[in-house]
């Protein structure tokens, strides 16, 4: 039996990277309580694998073949811990900027809660106010 840490490590490696979104039902029940810990708005978020997957997409349709580097990953019991660096080309609109061809790193982290094998439930925190900055910069230099 594969243990939650590798669990979570295969899913962002297959999946979070944009690599195999298709690959989501392998990892996540089929639905996840997603926390999106923005502390201006928190909210809760319920994704199947397909919702996710459609997410991913999302994201390379606006940072194109992004990599993401999984910079932290710790383990207790059910739950993981992950801390990652994600760096893409801004190629489609994000929040309110066109395209700028910029280069932009998102660090982001989440604790994932795995339940007989599977993504049930996840915490995540992404530095948004740093992505905010770099198109700011991306879009004034143009």
């Amino acid at each position: 039996m594969t243990n939650a840490k590798d669990i979570v490590r295969q899913f962002l490696l297959q999946v979070r990277t944009g690599l195999h979104p298709d690959r989501a039902d392998r990892f996540m029940a089929g639905r996840v309580q997603a926390h999106q810990v923005v502390s201006e708005a928190p909210v809760v978020v319920e994704r199947t694998p397909q919702q996710y997957a459609e997410h991913v997409q999302e994201m390379l349709d606006a940072y194109g073949d992004f990599t993401l580097t999984v910079d932290e990953l710790i383990a207790e019991d059910d739950r993981v811990y992950a801390r990652w660096t994600q760096v893409g080309t801004h190629v489609g609109p994000i929040d309110h900027y066109p395209p700028t061809g910029a280069q932009i790193t998102e660090t982001a982290s989440a604790v994932y809660r795995v339940e007989d094998g599977l993504i049930a439930e996840y915490w995540i925190q992404i530095d948004r106010q740093g992505i905010t900055a770099q198109l700011e910069q991306a879009a004034a230099g143009r």
